[in-house]
């Protein structure tokens, strides 16, 4: 059956060509990554990585047909990062469930660009290591006993949620990145204006001077670690069900 032109196809369902040129996919998909965690999605072009690599955009072309499949190889090799424990049965699938869901939360804070272009529908998540994690995450929710129909909706649930999460907090430290500044003295430079701010609204400055003393970072982990025991409560009440 010809295939439709107007139809958006992948890399990862074409046959690759062979690699005759010393430029390897792996090089280009390496300083991709690189750049991207540098500059962000915003600055990537194929001549700017041809720069990066000191080849010609039309060698990568030899690799990849355009930027989106470029971009479903870098995603693809990011899951590679993610090493995702198994569950023995019903009793430890919410402990090894939760460590998953921090591993991915560190993996996009490590690549700050990533979040968003997880939330991509398409083809971008037929990948080799994002089929691997799919498939063990998968294996979490059927070791706690939920049904064949209902484990693809919890896994959804709780990626929905972490990817959420990561993309809001990697917005917010890219914008702290810019200023120069750690965390701690951003938030303490930020705190005046929002007192001032929030001087008619005595239920937000009641929780921020609740934290004012708390690093940061502890606030958004145990914002987080919240976050995911109410969406694991949740699961686990459908498993009592």
């Amino acid at each position: 059956m010809p295939v439709d032109p107007k139809v958006p196809g992948s890399v990862w369902t074409r046959p690759s060509r062979p690699q005759r040129e010393q430029l390897t996919r792996e090089q280009i998909v390496a300083a991709t990554i690189e750049l991207l965690d540098a500059e962000g999605v915003g600055t990537l072009s194929m001549r700017k990585l041809g720069t990066r690599l000191d080849a010609a955009a039309t060698s990568l072309y030899r690799h990849v047909a355009n930027k989106d499949e470029l971009m479903e190889l870098v995603v693809d090799d990011i899951y590679g990062e993610l090493e995702i424990p198994a569950a023995g049965g019903p009793a430890d699938w919410r402990a090894a469930t939760t460590r998953a869901a921090a591993g991915l939360r560190a993996m996009a804070l490590r690549h700050p660009w990533i979040a968003p272009e997880l939330g991509q529908a398409g083809l971008a998540h037929v990948g080799p290591n994002t089929m691997r994690v799919s498939s063990e995450l998968l294996a979490l929710f059927e070791a706690a006993g939920f049904p064949a129909q209902e484990k693809d909706r919890a896994m959804g649930t709780l990626m929905a949620y972490v990817i959420g999460i990561a993309t809001s907090e990697a917005a917010y430290l890219s914008l702290i990145a810019r200023s120069g500044r750690t965390e701690s003295e951003w938030v303490a430079d930020q705190r005046p204006r929002f007192d001032e701010a929030s001087q008619e609204h005595p239920r937000l400055r009641e929780g921020s001077s609740a934290r004012q003393d708390v690093n940061p970072k502890k606030i958004r982990d145990d914002d987080f670690a919240y976050g995911l025991d109410r969406i694991l409560d949740g699961l686990a009440a459908r498993l009592d069900a």
